[in-house]
C-alpha cells in the first residue's frame, strides 16, 4: 500500500521505518525542516518504562490546586477561556481515581516494555548510535512524602514485569555517587537496571537516514493544511511546501503521528482526540566538572524532572528536562520556568554544569487526561493514529511505530495494549471510543 504518515516526529519516523520494513511505499510529511525538529528536539532522554506513573493519580488535584498560578510549579494549570482545557481538565481528574491510576499504569507499563525491546532490538539489527547509555534510571526522593507514594506504584509495576526495585538512600549513592551532596535530604529511591537514556533527536535523524535508503520518501518543510475525505475514507491530503506551492498528496492509508496539533487535523473529520498540549522545558548545559556531574539517569518526582547525560564528540552535556504547563498552544518560553530547573540543578549537583552556557527550549507535548496514548483505528477506515504520548513519546516511539504498521498491516499487535478502535484484551482495558 502507498501509506502517507503525518509527522516526522519520533512517532512519525518509527511508523514510517516499521512500515517499510512490512512492505509498504511510504512518504511522510512534517513542516519543519528536519525530524522531530519540535516536540522530540531537546526532551529529557529517558527510555523510562519505570516513569508509569500518570500525572492524573489519586495525589494531583491536591497537588494542582496548590500550584495554581506559581510560576514555577511542576504542573502549571494556566486557566484559559478554552473549553477544549476545560473538558480535558475534567476527564484529567477523573482519570485520578486509584482504580483508574492502577488501570493506566497497567498500559502505559506494557506499552513501555514492549517499545524498550523493540528499541534494543532496532539497535542491535542497524548499529544505530544515539549517545546511548544503559545505565539504567535511578527515580530519587527529597521528601518522605514523595518516597512513600511511590512505594504502591513501584509494587504494581514489579507485578507487570517492570523491575522497579526499592532502595535506600545509601543504594542510591552507590549507584550514582553525585548524589552524596544531598544525602541528608535523601528520604529513598527506587531504581530500574533495564531502563536507558539517549539523544532523540540524534535517533530520528540516524532512522531517517536508514528509512531513506531503504526507499521511505520525506517531505521536509511541507505544511499540511488539510485531510480531505470522499466516500467515506481519506482521499487525500492537502499541503503547501516553503515556497508556498500547493500540493494534494494521495494514499491508501494514512497515519495521523502529529503530536499536539493531531486533535486540530482530526476534528473537521468529526474525530475528536482529548489531547490538550502540555508545554514542557528542559535546559541543556555543558559539564563543567565531571566528577560533580551525574553518569545515571535520574528522576527528581517531586519536582516533576528528568536528567540525562550525553557523550560525543563535542563534549558531555546534562539535560534536564520536565514541568508541564497547560496553556493551548502557546510556546512563548518562560524564563521563571526555566530558571527553577537551573536552580533545582544547582541545589543537587552545584558545580556540575556551566550555568552560564545554559541553553532553554520549550516544546509542546500531546497529553491524554490518562497518559496513555491512542493507538490505532478511526471511524475512517483507512485513518490510524499514532499520537498523545505526552512526555513518554521517546519510551513508546519504537513500540507505537512497530505496532501501528502491524494494525495498518491487518496485522495483531505484538502487545496487550488497549489499542483505540480495536477489540480489548479484557473488558477493563475498553478505550473510549473516538469520533
Amino acid at each position: 500500500m502507498r501509506v502517507i504518515v503525518l509527522g516526522a516526529g519520533l512517532l512519525g519516523v518509527t511508523s514510517a521505518y516499521y512500515l517499510q520494513q512490512l512492505g509498504h511505499e511510504v512518504t511522510v510529511i512534517d513542516r519543519q525542516a528536519t525530524p522531530a525538529a519540535e516536540t522530540s528536539f531537546a526532551n529529557g532522554g529517558q527510555i523510562s518504562v519505570s516513569h508509569a506513573e500518570p500525572w492524573a493519580n489519586p495525589s494531583a488535584p491536591l497537588k494542582v490546586l496548590q500550584w495554581l498560578g506559581k510560576e514555577d510549579a511542576p504542573l502549571l494549570f494556566r486557566i484559559r477561556a478554552d473549553m477544549r482545557q476545560w473538558l480535558w481538565g475534567l476527564q484529567f481528574l477523573r482519570e485520578c481515581t486509584p482504580a483508574r491510576t492502577r488501570h493506566n499504569i497497567e498500559q502505559i507499563v506494557r506499552l513501555g516494555t514492549y517499545s524498550r525491546e523493540m528499541l534494543q532490538q532496532l539497535r542491535r539489527d542497524t548499529g544505530l548510535n544515539y549517545d546511548q547509555r544503559t545505565q539504567g534510571i535511578l527515580h530519587f526522593y527529597t521528601t518522605q512524602k514523595e518516597f512513600d507514594g511511590a512505594l504502591a506504584p513501584a509494587e504494581q509495576m514489579r507485578a507487570l514485569g517492570c523491575e522497579r526495585l526499592v532502595i535506600s538512600a545509601d543504594e542510591a549513592i552507590k549507584i550514582e555517587p553525585a548524589l552524596a551532596h544531598i544525602r541528608p535530604q535523601l528520604a529513598g529511591a527506587t531504581y530500574t537496571a533495564e531502563d536507558e537514556s539517549g539523544d532523540a533527536n540524534r535517533f530520528a535523524r540516524e532512522l531517517v537516514k536508514l528509512a531513506e535508503a531503504a526507499g521511505v520518501k520525506f517531505l521536509m518543510s511541507h505544511t499540511v493544511t488539510a485531510l480531505r475525505e470522499a466516500g467515506g475514507s481519506i482521499d487525500h491530503v492537502e499541503a503547501t511546501d516553503n515556497e508556498g506551492r500547493f500540493q494534494r498528496i494521495r494514499g491508501d492509508a494514512f497515519v495521523l503521528a502529529m503530536g499536539s496539533l493531531s486533535p486540530l487535523y482530526a476534528a473537521p473529520l468529526g474525530i475528536r482526540l482529548p489531547i490538550y498540549p502540555a508545554k514542557g522545558y528542559s535546559v541543556t548545559l555543558p559539564v563543567k566538572d565531571a566528577s560533580k556531574a551525574h553518569q545515571v539517569s535520574l528522576t527528581d518526582d517531586e519536582y516533576k524532572l528528568v536528567f540525562s547525560r550525553y557523550t560525543s564528540e563535542s563534549g558531555d552535556r546534562l539535560r534536564i528536562a520536565g514541568t508541564a504547563e497547560l496553556n493551548g498552544y502557546d510556546r512563548d518560553l518562560n524564563r521563571v520556568r526555566c530558571e527553577a530547573i537551573v536552580r533545582r540543578v544547582e541545589e543537587l549537583f552545584p558545580g556540575a554544569g556551566d550555568t552560564e552556557r545554559a541553553q532553554f527550549w520549550t516544546g509542546l507535548r500531546p497529553a491524554t487526561p490518562s497518559n496513555v496514548p491512542l493507538i490505532g483505528k478511526t471511524k475512517l477506515p483507512n485513518l490510524f493514529l499514532n499520537t498523545g504520548h505526552g512526555t513518554l513519546g521517546w519510551t513508546h516511539a519504537c513500540g507505537s511505530g512497530k505496532s501501528i504498521a502491524r494494525i495498518v498491516s491487518g496485522l495483531a499487535p505484538e502487545v496487550d495494549f488497549a489499542f483505540a478502535g480495536m477489540p480489548a484484551p479484557a473488558p477493563r482495558a475498553v478505550q473510549p471510543a473516538l469520533g
